[in-house]
């Protein structure tokens, strides 16, 4: 299940099956001590909250609940109260596992915002009672300066005004900046309204933007290296999934010769490789050659198997990489079916209908 192995990402470390179940039943969080009419007592290794999706295995079948309200009661001791009581809960024994696949407070930790990419800004207003002067410059050193003429008053409240003006000026928060220095540098505190000082403050935004664009420096691609890289490969199967023609001019560039159609193009009708896995049943039932022992290391790795209703794919294992192959047969009814990209695959039948000749007197 997710969040139980790597997937072979640092080399087999034993079995991933999990057959008791194909639903995701989640992480193990502890254990049931008791279950009462409407509640159950649990001994919990990870703390509980109310809205979790907590799960027992029952005879290989998940019975689930959502946890409406949550109450601790001692050390790692949880009471809790399902929204609807299971029947098959009843059954669960004393110190039987629970899972839970529904963790409430990370689910909410992941809709908070974590964290926000914004640029720096230093910002110094400066200037006489005849003009302020805003000076903005940027974490990447662009600047900017915008002027503000009219007649300022100094401010009968120095503290006040003071404090107004850098207020006014640090409000960028619907800007990607945020304000990392703020100086002023007036020879006294000078009343300039609100409207006057938010329209400055706009402005100047609109100059830094411009100025950070004009000196954008796009990155360049890397030339082509000469001579061009042949690929390993001459002839590649239907397994590259080459299924348009530019796809198929990039491989014939790089030494590719011989390009079979990708399944989606209909062509591989006979039984081919559907999947291929790491994961290997052969392994999971103990009958991987590479890990028997005694006399049965003789065992080959002959085919097997699966059934699921009418539907049968057979496995093969290929056991120098370790892998193994699910083989099918594409279905008649898909052969049927327009391929995917063509003009008959984008057409809604409805849209079909529409291109029509209509019937006189319709």
């Amino acid at each position: 299940h997710r969040g139980s192995t790597d997937y072979f990402v640092n080399a087999r470390k034993g079995d991933i099956g999990a057959f008791d179940s194909p639903k995701f039943i989640g992480l193990p969080v502890g254990e049931v001590l008791n279950v009462a009419k409407d509640y159950l007592d649990v001994e919990a290794t990870e703390p509980l909250a109310n809205g979790d999706g907590l799960n027992v295995l029952i005879k290989r079948e998940v019975v689930g609940f959502r946890a409406n309200t949550v109450e601790k009661t001692g050390h790692n001791r949880y009471r809790v109260w399902p929204n609807d009581m299971p029947a098959d809960l009843h059954k669960v024994r004393p110190h039987h596992p629970l899972n839970r696949n529904l963790d409430h407070n990370w689910q909410q930790a992941l809709t908070k915002t974590s964290s926000e990419r914004r640029v720096a800004v230093d910002i110094m207003l400066g200037g006489w009672q005849e003009q302020l002067i805003l000076t903005l410059t940027s974490e990447d050193g662009v600047c900017i300066t915008h002027t503000l003429d009219g007649v300022f008053e100094e401010a009968n409240n120095s503290e006040k005004a003071l404090n107004n003006l850098k207020a006014g000026l640090a409000k960028l928060g619907q800007t990607p900046y945020y304000a990392r220095d703020m100086q002023v540098t007036l020879p006294a505190a000078l009343f300039v309204p609100n409207s006057l000082l938010n329209q400055f403050r706009r402005e100047a935004i609109d100059m830094l933007d411009a100025a950070r664009l004009a000196h954008y420096q796009r990155g360049r691609r890397k030339p082509v290296a000469q001579p061009a890289p042949v690929y390993p490969q001459t002839h590649l199967s239907f397994l590259a999934n080459v299924y348009n023609h530019k796809a198929r001019e990039f491989y014939h560039r790089y030494g590719v010769q011989l390009i079979d159609a990708a399944y989606e193009a209909h062509q591989e009708k006979g039984e081919v490789p559907v999947m291929i896995t790491k994961h290997c049943l052969r392994f999971a039932f103990n009958l991987c050659p590479k890990q028997a022992k005694g006399n049965i290391k003789s065992w080959k790795a002959t085919p097997m198997q699966l059934v699921h209703g009418d539907e049968v794919l057979t496995l093969k294992f290929d056991c120098r990489p370790c892998e193994m192959h699910v083989i099918g047969k594409i279905k008649n009814h898909i052969l049927k079916m327009p391929q995917p990209g063509s003009v008959v695959a984008s057409v809604s039948p409805e849209a079909l209908m529409k291109t029509l000749p209509k019937r006189r007197g319709v």
